[in-house]
């Protein structure tokens, strides 16, 4: 469950600094992070690189130039793997094999030296103000690309829970600095779900250590984001559709799955994943 769950963590990114409106796809002198987060999330993987070095170019000392480029090399890398569309399946038949899948040398190379450079920017803006709330959300966003590549593509479960709940720690702190962020609920809300999707003895030892975990409050949080998120309502509907799937309210993944389709036309995900349920 750990595996499925935490990969969906990496579409914080994809949507990470998009707008509800659609950004202009046309690459311009100033090109924003929306334009490249747009042109990832329709699988215009060169694009949106170009796109994230015009806005590295521009802000050099701005974490997020980073942590976007990271995004689109883990993201470009789950797509060729065919990782996204295991989200969806209910039984996680595709996950009980321990064998590993062959992933890019070059790529995981290039998104880990791409993520620390990014959290040295972030942590040397925190240095000068533990209250930077952009810094803040790269944090967040730092650990949660490093929880999707330990769980499926290193299959590493321990790690990757380490890296989620810091992700979850890094979210409390901008919640704490900015109370109206409701996109930093996608990582408070999707920590509780997974935890409370596992096992009882394994709820249990978590709560030990101090993490809990509940399902129904971590659907309530993902809803905040999902309707009144900044930046991360998209991705906020994806974790509430994959939930749904799981919790067999098929009409519910099918309606958000489809406004999902109709905002991104040029990914296919969508569309496949309802044809699939429709199937069913």
């Amino acid at each position: 469950m750990l595996r499925s769950f935490a990969g969906a963590f990496l579409v914080i990114v994809m949507s990470a600094s998009m707008s509800a409106l659609a950004a202009d796809s046309v690459l311009t002198n100033g090109v924003s992070l929306n334009d490249g987060f747009q042109l990832m999330y329709n699988l215009e993987f060169e694009r949106a690189h170009q796109a994230f070095l015009s806005w590295q170019q521009r802000y050099p000392n701005d974490p997020m130039g980073q942590v976007a480029d990271a995004a689109g090399v883990l993201f470009s890398e789950f797509n060729r793997m065919g990782i996204l569309e295991a989200q969806f399946y209910e039984d996680d038949k595709i996950f009980k094999s321990e064998k590993k899948p062959s992933s890019d040398p070059q790529a995981r190379t290039r998104f880990n030296d791409t993520l620390n450079k990014g959290e040295t920017l972030a942590k040397a803006r925190l240095s000068s103000n533990a209250k930077d709330r952009d810094a803040l959300f790269a944090m967040t966003l730092i650990s949660g690309l490093r929880a999707d590549y330990a769980a499926l593509i290193d299959k590493s479960n321990l790690t990757s829970l380490h890296y989620t709940r810091t992700a979850d720690q890094w979210a409390r702190q901008l919640l704490a600095v900015d109370p109206n962020c409701s996109d930093a609920h996608v990582a408070t809300g999707f920590s509780k779900y997974i935890i409370g999707s596992m096992a009882a003895p394994m709820r249990w030892i978590l709560r030990v250590g101090g993490v809990s975990g509940d399902k129904k409050q971590g659907i309530s949080e993902l809803q905040i984001t999902a309707t009144t998120g900044q930046y991360l309502a998209p991705f906020a509907r994806i974790l509430l559709a994959i939930a749904y799937v799981r919790e067999k309210d098929t009409m519910k993944a099918r309606e958000l799955l489809a406004s999902l389709r109709d905002q991104y036309p040029k990914n296919p995900l969508f569309a496949r994943e309802i044809a699939r349920l429709q199937a069913q």
